[in-house]
């Protein structure tokens, strides 16, 4: 078996039943040519893990975002949990390097395959929750998926400011708000973008951000700012 204790160090969970995170690292083809290996293959944790990920999942975003829906909470959950983003997770912490998996699929690029990341992503973390319990495994999602977690806040402030903004224009002045391009500096690997939105034409709102719609979000943010304040007085 590979060793595992810089992954636990990743993980940020230490082991008292080593033998759970070593099964969560088989990949089945490594059993198909290693009939004698005594071990079973990740696919029974990989079952169990995509229970608790959904679990885990659903219960922050009940708790962070009071206001959604069951819809949405579920859409959200879909987003986090997919095959892709799972992956994404796994490949931050490396859990390629760790798979213990047959010739044949190894030199078929078996270790950078979506599939078999997020299985194993999904094993381990099912492998966490037998061994250390719900918060363990809890804190650990939640801290990998970091940077997951923010791609879906940023996208439901952008829905919401820019969402926000339609409404309140529509029913002030019977017609939606216009996004211009402004301005765009910096080289291509590291641009800044400038939007400006109007509202019953004037501008009412100038944003800056890393992308065109980071731009957008925030001249919405200033322009609903504005607005609101001009028709409290």
């Amino acid at each position: 078996m590979p060793d595992t204790a810089d992954l636990q160090k990743a993980l940020g969970v230490d082991f008292t039943q080593l033998s759970l995170l070593e099964q969560a690292l088989v990949h089945s083809s490594y059993i198909n040519e290693n009939p004698a290996y005594s071990g079973g293959n990740n696919e029974r944790l990989e079952f169990l893990g995509d229970a608790v990920l959904g679990l885990i999942v659903a219960g922050e975003l009940y708790r962070a975002f009071p206001d959604l829906s069951e819809g949405e909470m579920t859409r959200a959950r879909a987003a986090l949990v997919r095959r892709d983003t799972l992956a994404r997770v796994a490949q931050s912490i490396n859990l390629g390097d760790f798979l213990l998996m047959g010739k044949g699929e190894e030199s078929t690029g078996g270790r950078r395959k979506m599939p078999n990341l997020a299985g194993a992503l999904e094993a381990v973390i099912a492998a966490v929750w037998l061994d250390r319990g719900i918060d363990a495994a809890g804190d650990m999602v939640l801290r990998l998926f970091t940077d997951e977690w923010r791609k879906l806040v940023d996208a439901r402030a952008a829905i919401d400011f820019k969402s926000r903004l339609q409404e309140l224009a529509q029913s002030r002045f019977r017609q939606a708000p216009v996004y211009r391009l402004v301005g765009e500096t910096g080289l291509a690997h590291a641009k800044s973008f400038t939007v400006e939105v109007a509202v019953n034409g004037a501008v009412t709102g100038v944003g800056t951000g890393k992308s065109k719609k980071e731009a957008e979000t925030e001249a919405a943010r200033l322009a609903l700012e504005r607005l609101g304040a001009r028709f409290t007085e």
